[in-house]
């Protein structure tokens, strides 16, 4: 027998006023996947996070939570939840291991278990030797880390992470990866919210993809870009509007799709090399070419109907 989903969601609603923040949604959530949330800024992925956390009550449908339902399980479900909140919440004035030691308390652990506890997690979040460092000055690589540990000083059944790489420079957020991936190899359930497409690729089992409050795609990443994109893009460029008027005039013919940007041309094709032999065969001059890849952020850009400028 296969193990239940550990968050069950039909008809999710969430409404602040007029305003409906979370419209309708449907998504389970199985054990042991990292299951992502991927949407613009007030898409409703914090807003659906914070009904999982059993922080903000349904406005209506149905929500379960590891078999429980968060209007009279609150306090059970919440002893079984790690929490990674969008911005750092850690007390600046206790050390690195004095936050985790406060928070641990909370759950009622013994003394030497949280001792032991606590130092299995600074050396996963490789701040062993920061422990005794006030968090005040630490980076915000290093705070978010901290952040995650605490979240996890309970072995959490289920881990929740409201972007929780916004605002890190690519290094920190790349050694971020590198922990939530161990994370997810040793089992844990990961439910992350995030607007990086690239995060969402490289860290999600499946997600779904949100926009004005309603699920618009569900899938694993490259499930996604098989059934929403082509195999490649060609992305061309032009020196100026009228060169690119005319150029899109001779090879609208060549892809499954066209797409044309203040600043670029894009094909979606399934041979993108073949494609740019063809726009030359034409007498067509771009000024620069690149062939890649389709991406999650072409699913992305095409579902939610924005464009690369909007960003």
């Amino acid at each position: 027998m296969t193990d239940p989903p550990l968050v069950v969601a039909r008809g999710l609603t969430k409404r602040f006023g007029d305003f409906v923040a979370v419209d309708g949604i449907d998504f389970e959530v199985e054990r042991g996947e990292a299951f992502g949330l991927l949407g613009p800024n007030g898409a409703g992925k914090s807003s659906t996070m914070r009904m999982i956390a059993t922080v903000s009550p349904p406005s209506a449908g149905t929500l379960q939570v590891l078999g429980h339902d968060p209007a009279t399980d609150g306090p059970t479900i919440r002893a079984q939840l790690g929490v990674v909140p969008q911005q750092d919440n850690l007390d600046l004035e206790l050390t690195v291991r004095d936050n985790l030691w406060v928070y641990g308390r909370y759950f009622d652990m013994p003394r030497a278990t949280l001792r032991g506890r606590i130092d299995e997690l600074l050396e996963f979040a490789q701040l062993g030797e920061r422990a005794n460092h006030m968090v005040e000055p630490l980076s915000g690589g290093m705070k978010r880390r901290l952040t995650i540990a605490r979240a996890l000083i309970n072995e959490p059944v289920l881990l929740l992470l409201d972007e929780p790489t916004t605002g890190l420079d690519p290094q920190a957020r790349h050694v971020l990866w590198d922990r939530l991936y161990r994370l997810r190899r040793a089992g844990t359930t990961l439910v992350i919210t995030t607007h990086y497409m690239e995060e969402a690729e490289q860290l999600c089992d499946r997600l779904v993809v949100m926009d004005k409050g309603r699920v618009v795609a569900m899938g694993t990443p490259q499930a996604l870009i098989t059934e929403h994109s082509t195999r490649e893009v060609l992305e061309l460029r032009f020196g100026d509007d009228a060169e690119q008027a005319v150029a899109v005039g001779k090879i609208v013919d060549l892809a499954d799709r066209l797409e044309e940007l203040p600043d670029r041309v894009l094909l979606y094709t399934d041979d993108a090399d073949r494609a740019l032999g063809t726009v030359h065969d034409r007498g067509v001059r771009p000024d620069s070419a690149l062939s890649r890849r389709s991406s999650l952020e072409d699913v992305f850009l095409r579902l939610t109907g924005r464009t690369l400028v909007d960003e």
